[in-house]
């Protein structure tokens, strides 16, 4: 092994262990993005593996040739499963499986027979395909984050062309059975970008990291914890700030007899009914609509670009479909009404405030014309 190759190695050991050891810092200190511990134990195979893969250059062993390719298929498993955790949430437990499966089984048996370059062929096809699904991954979850984003799909798609030609040049010159690892340009070529790669997308995963701990404390801070809607503060920021123009409609809406519920079931019970509703609440009005809940069991819906006649078949379907809604509480169903009141923004509405006092006026009617109905402002 040449001195600038051991150094290479040498180099990509310890910025995997340090960058490592950083996502595992951070994932600990609020372990609630997962992504960055499967991204740690990812990075954390392959120290391993560049310690052995080392040993192998000396001693070419196919048993230490085969340590070296399953830390490294391991790692890269731990790697595509942390993107894919990342865009989708979920674990993504079995398509790991496969990625180490897989490659494995389509590299050791050559190792073992003999055709230690067929093996390394493979070894490097498969790792740049797995780091192309792997910027996939990241560049379908673009749109929360870009410039990081795009920036680690850069790097994770340079990374697996190092690969690429690391397999390319092997296939050019036809080394099926080498007898030793594999020393040529692309090797260290490779070993560079690795280098570049690890580092890079280290600290955009982490940038990425904060930005997304940043969005989440902010969207904490405009969402009802109970329902998911807008909270107050969310919807006056929304639109506290616009012109009330004629377009534009607000319903209010408040449940019927609603304190009888918690007095009666609980007030699990009631948090039940007000999710519920909260979710009537999003099928009927669709994504376009802002829904908000005000406090207790008041709501609010705000409509766009919208006539009289929507508002009110929107408003009515929502009190139809809370109406028939079977909730199950405590081992029985029960059923709740809801009462609504609609303004449209006009010439006597100065502001946000005014539609929704508005709003609130004809809901006041709905209650003392009996409840369960939909009112029209005066």
């Amino acid at each position: 092994m040449t001195p600038d190759y051991q150094t290479l190695l040498l180099a990509i050991g310890l910025s995997g262990f340090c960058l490592s050891a950083t996502l595992f810092a951070s994932w600990m200190s609020a372990r609630v993005e997962r992504f960055l511990l499967s991204w740690s134990l990812g990075i954390g195979c392959i120290v391993p593996a560049v310690t052995a893969y080392s040993i192998y250059f000396e001693n070419p062993d196919y048993r230490i040739g085969s340590l070296a390719f399953m830390l490294q298929f391991l790692g890269f498993a731990f790697i595509y499963g942390a993107a894919y955790r990342f865009r989708t949430g979920r674990r993504g437990r079995g398509r790991m499986v496969v990625v180490f499966a897989t490659s494995s089984a389509l590299t050791l048996p050559w190792l073992a027979a003999g055709y230690d370059g067929i093996g390394f062929i493979a070894l490097n096809l498969l790792i740049a395909a797995w780091l192309v699904a792997t910027a996939s991954e990241y560049w379908r979850g673009r749109q929360e984050a870009p410039l990081p984003l795009k920036g680690i799909v850069i790097l994770y798609l340079l990374t697996a062309a190092s690969f690429l030609l690391c397999a390319g040049v092997l296939i050019h010159e036809g080394r099926w059975v080498m007898g030793h690892a594999p020393d040529n340009w692309a090797e260290n070529l490779n070993l560079v970008m690795a280098i570049i790669g690890i580092t890079g997308i280290g600290a955009m995963s982490l940038a990425l990291n904060q930005w997304r701990v940043a969005g989440n404390h902010q969207r904490a801070a405009l969402t009802d914890a109970l329902t998911g809607l807008l909270n107050r503060r969310a919807l006056f920021e929304r639109h506290g700030g616009e012109p009330v123009e004629g377009h534009r409609a607000a319903i209010a809406f408040d449940l019927d007899s609603f304190k009888s519920v918690n007095d009666r079931y609980g007030h699990a019970a009631g948090d039940a009914v007000l999710k519920v509703f909260a979710d009537v609440l999003r099928d009927a009005c669709g994504a376009a609509a802002s829904v908000a809940r005000l406090g207790g069991e008041e709501f609010i819906v705000v409509l766009d670009r919208t006539l009289p006649d929507r508002a009110q078949r929107v408003a009515e379907r929502v009190r139809a479909d809370f109406a028939a809604k079977l909730i199950p509480i405590g081992g029985r169903s029960i059923t709740c009404t809801v009462s609504a009141g609609i303004a449209f923004g006009n010439d006597q509405c100065a502001n946000f405030d005014s539609l929704l006092s508005n709003a609130d006026k004809a809901l006041y009617m709905s209650k003392r014309n009996g409840r369960n109905r939909v009112s029209p402002a005066a």
